[in-house]
């Protein structure tokens, strides 16, 4: 990994609680959807260093800055990550991660995300649609409630605008759906896991580590192959 220097551009609220950062994007940062960053605050300090966390990236490779997205927590981390003004410097220690899109355009992807665990799957979904590739993709999102789910609006966008994305957002809290609401409601069942199961596909799971651990076992429960399947747990979010 190589480290460089940036500045905080700008910041805004994305889903109750949840906060995307964008920070300029250094010339020489090269990166591939879905791949993560270690973000290094100098204002926050733990064990005697600058703070640090990994972030996956939001932002896709065409775009001009890099972006994260997190929920606010209140950790000194958290904390001194949303106190930053516009031009505060930071250092992006990076990228790294397998989280990435397999090459072979005929094997559909399905990507299951539990909460803040969208964001490499925006990321990889900005991208294919900015190149308009011919390929398939079903994503499953998962929350608790509407005004949990970062970037609801803009992936239902993507998903009337790009012919190859079927997009099933999913409520867990029966109790708590707003009028209007078109998706789905509770928890990710095995039945859905049956419906969206294609033709050898690769399966993508991200999200916090429990979700992504039952995820895994019922995808391999109604037939996949532990081999197709890549996954990443959001820890700390």
């Amino acid at each position: 990994m190589s480290t460089y220097s940036t500045r905080l551009i700008g910041s805004e609220l994305v889903a109750e609680r949840t906060m995307a950062f964008h920070f300029e994007k250094p010339a020489d940062f090269v990166f591939r959807a879905g791949q993560a960053i270690d973000l290094v605050l100098p204002t926050v300090e733990e064990n005697g260093q600058a703070a640090r966390h990994a972030f996956s990236l939001v932002s896709a490779p065409h775009e001009t800055r890099l972006s994260i997205a997190t929920r606010l927590r209140g950790s000194a981390y958290k904390e001194g990550l949303h106190a930053l003004a516009p031009g505060a410097g930071v250092q992006v220690d990076g990228p790294f991660g397998s989280l990435t899109l397999h090459k072979d355009v005929a094997r559909d992807a399905i990507m299951i995300a539990g909460g803040i665990g969208i964001t490499p799957f925006v990321s990889m979904l900005r991208q294919v649609a900015q190149q308009r590739q011919e390929r398939r993709f079903v994503l499953v999102y998962s929350n608790r409630r509407a005004e949990d789910a970062a970037f609801l609006d803009e992936l239902l966008a993507l998903a009337r605008d790009y012919p190859g994305l079927r997009f099933i957002p999913t409520l867990t809290q029966a109790d708590n759906v707003p009028p209007g609401w078109t998706g789905r409601i509770g928890r990710i069942s095995g039945a859905l896991l049956a419906e969206v199961a294609a033709q050898a596909p690769i399966y993508y799971v991200a999200g916090p580590p429990p979700f992504v651990e039952a995820m895994q076992d019922d995808l391999c429960r109604h037939g996949a192959d532990e081999d197709d399947i890549r996954s990443e747990g959001f820890y700390g979010y």
